[in-house]
């Protein structure tokens, strides 16, 4: 089954007491970020506690760590790190080829999943490369950065973020047409509750897995916008029955209730399913 990921959540990997308040936090994935959040003298403390977060565990979500990237002076220290205490996935910033997703796969500590972010015109230009570069890597998911994608494109984002939805669009698609998860963007007002909302179920609209977050009050925000909702269950149920009964057998298309339904659609069914009962399966305490 494919971890949930409707909440992922960035934490400054050099702060501990917000790393300690993550571990009871019910976001399904948090990132040590060593990254954007971390000044550039704090860089080697920051790498040293987020190897010892990671080896203390006790978060109920997966656990991943963003490294900084391989042309800066701590990349490659970053990953070097990580191959003792390895979180369950790495995040490598500022991708834009495929080449740099090998640099980076080559470098992963053993076992662990290659996150990428896309967050510039390059990587939004070359999407279709990049996403395809995991047949030889394990790319697992691409996250959209729109703080630094939409600064590069001089983009002016309103409520709507009406000149994203392009790119929101190409990055679900590269994502689906390779198999891999999408994350949208962070919202950076956390106090705007509504925009916060209206962000999350857009990007559910789009197709994303889930968002991005900088803050813990907006975890629950995303967990209940990209969860299935009880009609979407039912829905799915009903399909799935329909296509089980003996006079479905063989047949490519049926009629479920008053709308005709294919074998694209029992796929789909059961993929949201499996979703909903990750989403209600309590979740134990992951060492990573």
């Amino acid at each position: 089954m494919t971890p949930l990921t409707r909440s992922v959540l960035y934490l400054p990997a050099s702060n501990p007491r917000a790393i300690e308040k993550a571990r009871g936090l019910n976001a399904d994935a948090v990132i040590l970020d060593l990254e954007d959040a971390v000044a550039p003298d704090a860089k080697a403390e920051a790498r040293r506690a987020a190897v010892e977060a990671l080896s203390a565990g006790g978060f109920g979500g997966r656990v991943g760590v963003r490294v900084n990237g391989l042309d800066t002076p701590w990349g490659a220290d970053d990953l070097t790190a990580l191959c003792v205490h390895k979180p369950a996935f790495v995040v490598a910033p500022k991708i834009e080829s495929p080449q740099a997703v090998h640099e980076v796969a080559t470098r992963l500590p053993a076992g662990a999943d290659l996150w990428i972010m896309v967050e510039t015109p390059l990587s939004v230009l070359r999407l279709d490369a990049i996403a395809g570069a995991g047949a030889g890597a394990p790319l697992a998911a691409l996250m959209l950065g729109i703080n630094d994608f939409g600064e590069r494109m001089n983009l002016v984002l309103g409520p709507d973020r009406e000149p994203l939805k392009p790119w929101l669009a190409a990055v679900v698609a590269a994502a689906r047409g390779h198999g891999l998860l999408a994350i949208d963007g962070v919202v950076n007002a956390t106090d705007d509750a509504d925009r916060l909302n209206a962000e999350c179920r857009q990007g559910r609209a789009f197709g994303f897995d889930g968002k991005s977050l900088i803050h813990p009050a907006q975890i629950d925000a995303a967990n209940a916008a990209f969860s299935p909702t009880p009609e979407e269950v039912e829905r799915a149920r009903e399909v799935v029955a329909a296509f089980a009964a003996a006079d479905a057998e063989g047949k490519g298309a049926i009629r479920v209730g008053y709308r005709m339904v294919e074998r694209l659609h029992l796929d789909a069914a059961h993929r949201l399913l499996a979703r909903h009962e990750a989403v209600s399966t309590p979740r134990s305490v992951a060492p990573i």
